[in-house]
């Protein structure tokens, strides 16, 4: 069955071109389009699409603040498309914060073939649309506390539609949080934005990623976008180090990687993936199971099953359900004494 997509844009030459460039995917089918968060509400109710591509600066209620109203009262996939300016890039991290699966940069020169750059990226994002698990805006998330930390690193992969996990459970982390290392997969200019959203939203620093630093608890540091990978060389004691080589399954940094340097350093470790980063992930977090660590990873993944389940806890033949709601909870056990 073909997927459904409303197309929303304040632009009627914006929406032509989205929706040209949508009906050459396979299995793609836009069963509609919309001006504005007013006749998208009607179109959604109307036509009940699976995914939604929304602009993000759209006059009257912005793409940011209908997304907010359209994840509190109807959830859905929904794909953003922003502006190449700082402005954009802050505007595509909240909507990602917000429940965005994706927000991509509208090219400079509005045309079918500036679009088809990008249709293999969006294609991509539209065949997953359908598993990525879905939530309700979260409130506030609640800091832990009491946190006595035992010595494992955490170690986090994930995606642009990891986001909006991302920030719950880190904005659950206390000051003295376990040592966390984060490779998220996005364009490389929303990294910087990514680590400033961050800081304002979390109580542990929040570093970039770089060769020499030191592994400590209280920290939270991000690998930079296609620069170079990141590995951790020992474990306790523990020190990043930035490797030059060629992308692995696609992608540098590598979560993979990171998850192997951990199992060569015989670390206690836990590793989390978010959200089904395509080959990225899973072959690492298998790794870390047969040697002895804990991996969480999204339903389906690594044993049997559908992504939208939650996600599975497993550590050698053992493995039990951990829902979205007990995920944070479910870390901080794993990480406290």
């Amino acid at each position: 069955m073909a997927t459904k997509v409303l197309v929303v844009d304040d632009s009627i030459t914006m929406r032509a071109l989205i929706s040209g460039a949508l009906e050459k995917i396979s299995g793609i089918q836009v069963v509609g389009t919309a001006d504005s968060a007013a006749e998208a509400r009607a179109e959604v109710d109307r036509l009940r699409p699976d995914v939604m591509t929304l602009d993000v600066e759209m006059p009257g209620m912005s793409g940011i603040e209908y997304l907010e109203e359209l994840m509190q009262r109807q959830p859905m996939p929904v794909i953003m498309f922003s502006a190449r300016t700082e402005a954009g890039a802050e505007a595509s991290i909240e909507a990602l914060r917000l429940g965005a699966i994706d927000c991509f940069p509208k090219p400079k020169v509005a045309t079918q073939d500036e679009f088809g750059k990008l249709l293999s990226q969006i294609a991509k994002r539209l065949k997953t649309a359908k598993t990525v698990p879905l939530q309700r805006v979260a409130v506030t998330p609640a800091v832990a506390t009491n946190f006595d930390w035992n010595g494992r690193i955490l170690a986090i992969g994930s995606d642009e539609a990891g986001t909006q996990t991302l920030f719950d459970l880190l904005g659950s982390f206390p000051a003295n949080c376990p040592p966390t290392i984060v490779v998220q997969h996005m364009r490389p200019e929303l990294l910087d934005t990514l680590a400033v959203k961050l800081r304002e939203h979390v109580q542990p620093k929040v570093l970039i990623a770089e060769d020499g630093l030191a592994v400590e608890p209280g920290c939270i540091y991000l690998a930079r976008s296609d620069e170079h990978h990141i590995v951790v060389d020992k474990w306790p004691g523990g020190t990043i180090r930035a490797l030059q080589r060629d992308p692995v399954a696609g992608h540098r940094p590598s979560i993979s990687l990171l998850f192997a340097s951990l199992c060569a350093s015989k670390a206690d470790a836990v590793g989390l993936l978010l959200s089904p980063a395509g080959d990225d992930g899973p072959a690492g977090l298998k790794a870390m199971v047969a040697a002895g660590g804990y991996a969480i990873a999204p339903t389906g993944l690594l044993d049997e099953g559908t992504a939208a389940d939650g996600f599975t806890l497993q550590k050698g033949s053992a493995a039990q359900p951990v829902g979205r709601s007990d995920l944070v909870a479910g870390i901080i056990k794993l990480c406290g004494k």
